[in-house]
């Protein structure tokens, strides 16, 4: 059992927490930036919560981070109350928010001079994954810190790779969401063509979700697109924000990325159409309306 922290508790953070302190069996304390919620994640898990995140870190082994951005994330490390002004000598700090490269080697490298470790290790599997503990996690730092993290870190996963140094996990996620914009809208337009052609969608998936074109987008998704329904998951605005990061990151690196970006345009559609907090899903109803 080791001292664990958690900053965050979204739809992704919330039940990854929970993990840790029962299927983990971890000493948790929780911080919030909604008060509220971390005092019903307690009344529910048990553990403890903090005012702070500095608070919250304070004599911890592992700490761990799921907030909104950039921004978020150097708030709770680096802010006034920030947890890298309490963490102990030693101990891990785990983040897995889903950020750019850039800050993940900043805050590692801050990490390295305050004399603890630090690992991006941003997740995919969606709100689902996070609730089932089946989450695959991308990590980049150092073998040992990898490895002492490891253990701990697989209460609420499936998978756990190290992906290389220190921003290598969060370009990992970036390839990720790279490959599900261009499937989604490759399913929806699928989906529509099929409804405009008379055909039974329920039969078709039925039968080219067991060959080539089949993807765990067509076989978790496509009944709620079809019947447009799409509340079922990760958020449009999110999404948004993650391809932003990409395509940023591909103007340094020189990356060509076309259909990403234009899938993005195209998610600007669903957001001024009202569905900025659908699920990725929507792409369908950008071509049905």
């Amino acid at each position: 059992m080791a001292k664990v922290a958690f900053l965050g508790l979204g739809v992704m953070g919330y039940p990854m927490a929970a993990h840790l302190k029962n299927k983990g069996g971890h000493d948790v304390t929780v911080y919030n930036r909604t008060a509220a919620r971390a005092g019903k994640w307690v009344a529910e898990h048990g553990g403890k919560n903090a005012p702070t995140p500095a608070e919250a870190a304070k004599d911890q082994d592992f700490v761990f981070a799921c907030v909104g951005n950039d921004d978020d994330l150097r708030a709770v490390t680096l802010g006034e109350e920030g947890a890298f002004r309490s963490m102990k000598k030693g101990s891990v700090f785990i983040d897995n928010t889903t950020a750019s490269a850039e800050i993940a080697r900043e805050l590692a490298a801050e990490s390295e001079k305050r004399g603890f470790g630090f690992l991006d290790a941003p997740v995919s599997g969606g709100q689902a994954g996070a609730e089932n503990g089946v989450l695959t996690v991308m990590v980049g730092g150092d073998r040992a810190t990898f490895d002492k993290a490891r253990p701990v870190i697989e209460a609420y996963a499936r998978m756990v790779g190290l992906m290389g140094p220190a921003g290598a996990g969060q370009l990992t996620k970036m390839i990720n969401q790279i490959c599900i914009a261009g499937l989604v809208q490759g399913l929806a337009e699928g989906i529509h063509f099929g409804k405009k052609a008379g055909l039974d969608i329920e039969k078709v998936v039925e039968v080219i979700s067991k060959g080539a074109a089949g993807s765990w987008q067509m076989e978790n998704r496509h009944k709620t697109m079809n019947a447009g329904k799409y509340d079922y998951g990760f958020a449009v605005d999110w999404m948004r924000k993650d391809l932003g990061i990409c395509l940023s990151e591909a103007d340094r690196n020189g990356a060509r990325l076309p259909v990403t970006a234009l899938v993005d345009q195209f998610y600007k559609d669903v957001q001024e159409m009202g569905g900025r907090r659908w699920d990725t899903s929507s792409l369908l109803a950008r071509l049905e309306r």
